[in-house]
């Protein structure tokens, strides 16, 4: 086996371990677990997976079970903070608030008031479940959709704050009921490129009728009729940037295509927290020429 094949099959296997941490975060994931899932001695275990990922494995065991608790937090309300807490694996709401507060800046409370998306005050990147997404897209003709549109305008770790607004908006009516009208996102800009204070994203929903008159800021926008290329991104959204760098890096170049008059958008079709992170299903649609 080839250098480079041996470190595909190492890096594999890491990911193995992070999907089956982040899909199974009830459950036992002690070393002796979590090395077998890895085909790794559990002596040297700690030692590969924080040198592959730049974390322990209990602290990113830590973290995934923040990450998911933030979710709760913001979009399950009815949700006690209590119980959030205990799903994390905490058995006091003293040691979850320092836990979160730690890793995010804000108080489970403060939180769900005002989300603030990301961890604070660390350089190293979450690893991300995602599964081998295939760059074969298929080319569709989109038709003209009416949507409901809530302005996102600012750092992308506050988007989480502008979704559970559009969302709380989309519960109190039925202009775009998420049972029977697709949510979509359109990507104005790169967030890794764009400086924060100009990063822009639509979130929206598709409409069932006519929009009414709101005190959320929503408004309506159209869709045009587009002829798409659709690659389906399966895992964390928060990696769909690499399925949309290899549309435009690896798949457009070899395909003849040139990208049409509009910003890529996104079908969201299942999302955290109703289904597990690496389970997120979303289509990533390039409009073309």
């Amino acid at each position: 086996m080839t250098t480079e094949a041996n470190r595909q099959a190492y890096h594999r296997r890491i990911q193995q371990v992070v999907g089956y941490i982040c899909s199974h975060l009830d459950d036992d994931l002690s070393v002796d677990r979590l090395s077998a899932v890895a085909g790794f001695s559990k002596f040297h275990f700690h030692r590969q997976f924080s040198e592959y990922t730049g974390f322990a494995a209990a602290e990113f065991v830590r973290l995934a079970r923040l990450k998911r608790a933030a979710y709760q937090l913001v979009f399950q309300p009815e949700r006690r903070i209590i119980d959030i807490a205990f799903d994390a694996g905490f058995a006091a709401p003293e040691s979850f608030t320092r836990a979160f507060k730690d890793a995010h800046g804000q108080t489970p409370s403060e939180f769900r008031q005002s989300p603030q998306g990301s961890p604070r005050g660390s350089d190293r990147e979450l690893p991300t479940p995602t599964r081998s997404n295939s760059m074969s897209p298929n080319i569709v003709d989109f038709q003209a959709t009416r949507i409901a549109v809530l302005e996102h305008r600012g750092p992308a770790e506050t988007l989480i704050g502008s979704v559970a607004r559009f969302i709380e908006w989309r519960r109190s009516c039925r202009d775009s009921p998420a049972s029977a009208c697709r949510t979509l996102g359109i990507a104005y800009d790169d967030p890794k490129t764009t400086p924060p204070s100009d990063f822009r994203f639509d979130i929206c929903g598709e409409l069932a009728g006519e929009l009414h008159a709101n005190d959320a800021g929503v408004v309506e926008r159209t869709i045009p009729a587009l002829r798409c290329a659709v690659a389906r991104h399966v895992g964390s959204t928060d990696s769909i940037g690499k399925t949309v760098h290899d549309l435009y890096a690896k798949w457009l170049p070899e395909s003849g295509e040139q990208p049409g008059d509009f910003p890529v958008f996104f079908h969201y079709i299942e999302r955290m927290p109703k289904v597990a992170e690496h389970e997120q299903v979303t289509d990533v649609y390039l409009p073309l020429r």
